[in-house]
């Protein structure tokens, strides 16, 4: 994280050379963690006070639940073949290690696709299976295949860390977290693709 972000007055990566150091600033900023900063000494387990209800009373002032919500930011103008790109994890994957195809969650057997909305899938004239590319400023995959899915019309998801290279390397000036769920992508039939419908329609 040092090498990578650089250390400032936010945060100071190059103090968290440690799991002891990562578990002492956990103990700092979340309530109801402060004994975590010192289980590697006393190897002693804890609960986190106020999780446990055997009631519906929450520790509030009213006794009552709160609930927070936060405006969304709103889309940019997306062009016709424009889609905003979210990155996904499989069923079958465990951070980035991939253990298998298939992912039971989507009803996926394979990881080079695309899966986009029916309704954005007419408007470009793609259909199941349809070879396309996808690419924007920061890269570009070939060979991707179009899937039908429920998502909503104008984004679209894809498999990491395969679609890594279409993640740009600019982070959120606060959190530090680089655009995973909102990079801009381009969607275009592959040139094999249109060739191979072409012969086909001769034929």
């Amino acid at each position: 994280g040092s090498r990578v972000l650089g250390d400032d007055n936010l945060f100071n990566w190059s103090q968290l050379k440690n799991h002891e150091s990562i578990r002492k600033l956990i103990s700092k900023i979340i309530p109801g963690f402060k004994s975590i900063g010192s289980i590697g000494k006393t190897k002693k387990e804890f609960h986190i006070p106020g999780r446990i209800l055997h009631s519906p009373i929450f520790p509030t002032d009213s006794g009552k639940a709160k609930f927070f919500y936060h405006m969304i930011p709103e889309s940019s103008q997306l062009k016709t073949n424009e889609f905003q790109l979210l990155s996904v994890r499989s069923e079958g994957q465990f951070n980035t290690v991939v253990y298998e195809e298939e992912d039971l969650y989507r009803g996926q057997n394979q990881r080079n696709v695309i899966l986009m909305n029916r309704n954005d899938m007419k408007k470009l004239n793609f259909v199941k299976d349809e070879n396309v590319v996808i690419k924007n400023e920061v890269g570009r995959l070939d060979n991707i295949l179009v899937k039908p899915f429920d998502v909503k019309e104008g984004a679209v998801l894809m498999y990491y860390p395969e679609v890594n290279s279409l993640i740009s390397q600019r982070v959120d000036p606060l959190s530090r977290t680089p655009g995973f769920k909102s990079m801009i992508v381009s969607v275009a039939k592959s040139f094999s693709s249109s060739s191979q419908l072409k012969i086909e329609e001769a034929a």
